[in-house]
């Protein structure tokens, strides 16, 4: 099949009022500020169209947590009921675009399908804040909610990370710091349409390189802009060329058909799976990058939502291991 006759209309709609993001190296310094400006209003003023309102929660808080770099704001959301858990979730963005308010109706829906609290983190965002202050972030936010978790109503055992595109990346490095680091304990990842690989040398970056949403001359200037010149192969950058996944946690992995992200997740997790890590793909046909955020618009994104946090849910629930 083609594209989802939804997923069409979004795309036509966002190609005629939204400008692309700049491709690497394509714009002067002071032009490309003035884009970049551009692009991040336009994705704010977009949400309320693309995902909906927000859901109502049991109660919603907004924390600074403090840090060395700097504060990282949180924005957090809690379920009817007693939560399971935890999930610290990174929005998507291509790590210059987004943010907790961009990604709230997500987050919301989230947290009421997992029963879990959500922590929606406002990152540091490149250029301004290239590679690795993102992920010095997303590990504050991590370490914040264990340490913080009677306030939160939750068991600090029972914690899990996920993201959508960049946000997802994000993810999967806290987690294996995590487990590198013998703590906070991550009990569940949740990926997507993660973007894994600097190199960007996939069949799916070859056949979705133009015409469906993102396109790989976009991706590139958000790998260009995010790591301002640090080495792309590291594992920080480009978890898909970890040596050893041996250790993580079972993951989701959602991916979009016609996505140049696609082949990078689902390659990440039949590795997981070669390192012993339970993980599952789910590949919805129809559907291009970003769709898990257009609530409002295309009924699939609702369905992932739903998957997403079934899979949460059940993953905070289980028995936690013996010490």
């Amino acid at each position: 099949m083609g594209l989802h006759p939804q997923v069409q209309a979004v795309l036509e709609a966002r190609a005629a009022t939204v400008a692309p993001p700049p491709a690497a190296g394509a714009e002067p310094a002071a032009a490309g500020a003035a884009l970049l400006e551009r692009l991040r209003r336009e994705y704010e003023q977009a949400t309320p169209e693309l995902s909906g309102a927000p859901p109502p929660v049991a109660w919603s808080r907004e924390y600074t947590i403090d840090a060395p770099e700097g504060g990282v704001p949180v924005r957090v959301c809690a379920p009817p009921g007693e939560p399971v858990g935890a999930v610290i979730y990174l929005h998507g963005g291509g790590w210059i675009l987004g943010s907790p308010a961009t990604h709230e109706t997500v987050c919301r829906s989230l947290a009421n399908a997992a029963g879990a609290v959500v922590v929606n983190v406002d990152y540091r965002r490149a250029p301004e804040h290239p590679f690795p202050a993102a992920i010095h972030d997303a590990q504050t936010a991590l370490g914040w909610t264990h340490a913080r978790a009677g306030e939160l109503g939750i068991d600090p055992d029972r914690l899990a990370v996920a993201g959508d595109s960049a946000g997802a990346n994000l993810a999967t490095v806290m987690a294996r710091r995590a487990a590198e680091a013998g703590g906070p304990p991550v009990r569940f990842e949740l990926l997507v349409y993660p973007a894994l690989d600097r190199a960007m040398d996939t069949p799916s970056y070859d056949e979705f390189a133009e015409g469906y949403g993102l396109t790989r001359a976009e991706m590139a200037g958000c790998w260009e802009a995010y790591l301002a010149g640090a080495d792309g192969g590291s594992p920080d950058a480009s978890p898909l060329r970890a040596p050893d996944l041996a250790g993580l946690p079972p993951t989701l992995v959602i991916t979009a058909e016609f996505d140049p992200l696609r082949d990078e997740g689902e390659r990440y997790a039949e590795r997981l799976r070669r390192a012993g890590v339970p993980a599952d793909v789910s590949r919805y046909e129809g559907m291009s990058h970003g769709f898990f955020r257009w609530l409002a618009q295309v009924d699939a994104a609702g369905e992932a939502v739903s998957e997403a946090g079934a899979a949460l849910a059940e993953a905070l629930r289980a028995p936690l291991p013996s010490p």
